[in-house]
């Protein structure tokens, strides 16, 4: 993706003035074209296949759905799609995970705009974009140890992170469109791996996390 070829891009985000803010500032840099916008994970795989985007922006957190899944999916259509990962979800527990998966940075909503400009250019030319400050993280990383909330799988970490904002088994299995009782198997598998003993004991840890998101 270099020399004077016009890079497409694909803006995946549940809230169309985000969208159309973002795509605003991308275009304010010569070379950059947003060819398709998306509001969900369905929609960004059928506008994919059909603009064949050179990088998407992708965030998170898309309502009643995630788009976690949406990552791999996009790089089996196309190996060589450039995504960045543009979400309001704290990058401690989250850009491993989504490098892990294919993408090529990630960056948090509350970055500057002349950031989420440096992250675009940095996945373009071909390299990784995190934060100094997840760089160093990583860096400092004892290989082999575990904090409680990088134990737990892409699914249950985003369960965790539900019952944090008080949502029950109910609200999470209809926001995930999975039943109650593979909510409650997730959530007990959670606890094993959180050493929690009860459910409540459970809730309160998510709440406390979720408000003071360091280790659990």
């Amino acid at each position: 993706m270099s020399g004077a070829k016009t890079l497409h891009f694909l803006i995946v985000d549940a809230h169309p003035l985000f969208i159309r803010g973002l795509a605003a500032l991308i275009e304010s840099s010569q070379g950059y074209k947003v060819v398709a916008e998306a509001s969900t994970p369905a929609d960004a795989e059928a506008l994919a296949m059909k603009e064949k985007p050179d990088i998407a922006i992708v965030e998170l957190n898309m309502g009643n759905e995630g788009s976690m899944d949406l990552i791999p999916r996009l790089k089996a259509q196309n190996p060589d799609i450039a995504i960045l990962v543009l979400s309001m979800y704290d990058e401690r527990y989250y850009a491993e995970r989504v490098l892990r998966l294919g993408a090529r940075g990630y960056i948090m909503k509350t970055e500057p705009a002349d950031k989420v400009l440096d992250a675009v250019r940095t996945i373009a030319s071909g390299n990784v974009y995190l934060s100094d400050a997840e760089r160093e993280r990583m860096a400092k990383a004892v290989p082999g140890e575990t904090i409680p909330a990088r134990k737990l799988s892409d699914r249950e970490l985003q369960i965790f992170s539900c019952l944090g904002k008080g949502l029950g088994t109910i609200e999470i299995a209809q926001k995930f469109n999975l039943s109650a009782k593979t909510i409650d198997t997730h959530k007990e598998h959670i606890k094993l791996k959180l050493r929690c003993n009860s459910s409540r004991e459970l809730r309160r840890l998510a709440i406390e996390w979720s408000n003071h998101p360091g280790e659990p």
